[in-house]
């Protein structure tokens, strides 16, 4: 009869072999994980220091050892599968939570690792990517993939840390929480208003040759904060910058946020009409998968996104006003020189 303190195994390993076998799990997770983030075995093989057949029979063992198909595997790239999917979350949860553990053991605190970022395409130009440099300046184990797209993105499914959004949130399996404001507003270019006359209210619209955004689902419908209406034009597109180029160009009445349009109303060149008929403002906020825990590279961007959003007073109510008030009294003053 073995002693009381010796467990006796019904597995056929001896303790030896299961911390070997444990240890080999963290590798195949780990080649996994990462043959996820760089699309590549030879990428992974290099990060790894290990020869490329190896990351394909580490992440073999993996599928062996939980009986599921992880990965579609083709010439050209790599997909993954349902399971794959759901794996790959929890995966690189746990992979995080050993990597933070090692940091704090170290008395290090710098995060690390590959943070994925979804915003807009005029957003992430204008107000996220000026965030990336001193970032990835200030932590040089941090790496940043931003995408910008202006068509609706999965985060779960497509593996996102977080994103930045305009609107209002639909989604239950996201978590969010609010860091601007966008007003909006119609904007024409004074070329245009010489030609075809100011509208004084919003029905007036209807007269006038509106450019539509096809991305929108209310299609034309543009929500004044006293009744909405329904415009009509010419040219439709489905993207914020080429909207605003359409109206610089004189090409109709346009909808955007407010701070797209802020040097052309500064210049002159373009007004911010029907000031007494306000739109509804869209919120803007910071989503990220329902997660228990954050890593540490996700938290410090929310953080920067954060201070970012609050110093930037076009992100902020009351400021079309605040630029209309600024944009009159330069033209008083020019008028007086």
């Amino acid at each position: 009869m073995a002693p009381k303190h010796v467990i006796q195994r019904t597995d056929g390993l001896d303790q030896k072999g299961d911390v070997a076998r444990q240890t080999g799990k963290l590798l195949w997770m780990q080649c996994f994980v990462r043959a996820v983030e760089t699309g590549s075995f030879s990428a992974t093989a290099r990060e790894l220091g290990i020869g490329q057949p190896n990351v394909g029979r580490h992440i073999g063992s993996l599928e062996s050892h939980l009986a599921l198909r992880l990965l579609h595997r083709t010439t050209r790239k790599l997909s993954l599968t349902i399971e794959g999917e759901r794996y790959y979350i929890e995966a690189r949860r746990a992979l995080d939570t050993i990597d933070e553990a090692e940091s704090v053991a170290r008395g290090e605190d710098e995060p690390r690792g590959l943070l994925r970022i979804s915003c807009s395409m005029v957003v992430g130009l204008l107000h996220v990517q000026p965030l990336i440099a001193p970032l990835l300046a200030r932590y040089p184990h941090l790496e940043v993939e931003l995408h910008l797209s202006d068509e609706f993105v999965d985060l779960v499914a497509e593996r996102f840390d977080l994103a930045v959004r305009v609107g209002s949130l639909k989604s239950s399996l996201l978590v969010g929480r609010q860091i601007g404001i966008s007003e909006r507003a119609v904007f024409a270019s004074t070329e245009y208003l010489g030609r075809h006359g100011e509208p004084t209210l919003p029905r007036d619209l209807l007269r006038h040759d509106c450019i539509l955004n096809t991305r929108l689902p209310s299609g034309g419908l543009w929500p004044f904060i006293g009744g909405s209406i329904t415009v009509q034009g010419r040219y439709r597109l489905n993207n914020h910058e080429a909207i605003v180029g359409a109206v610089r160009q004189g090409l109709g009445i346009g909808l955007a946020p407010v701070w797209v349009f802020e040097e052309d109303l500064r210049a002159g060149r373009v007004k911010a009409l029907l000031p007494e008929h306000p739109l509804s403002a869209a919120e803007i906020h910071l989503v990220y998968p329902e997660r228990r825990l954050l890593a540490k590279r996700t938290r410090i961007f929310m953080d920067a996104l954060d201070t970012a959003f609050a110093a930037k007073a076009s992100l902020q109510p009351g400021y079309l006003d605040g630029l209309r008030k600024a944009v009159a009294l330069h033209r008083v003053g020019q008028r007086d020189i």
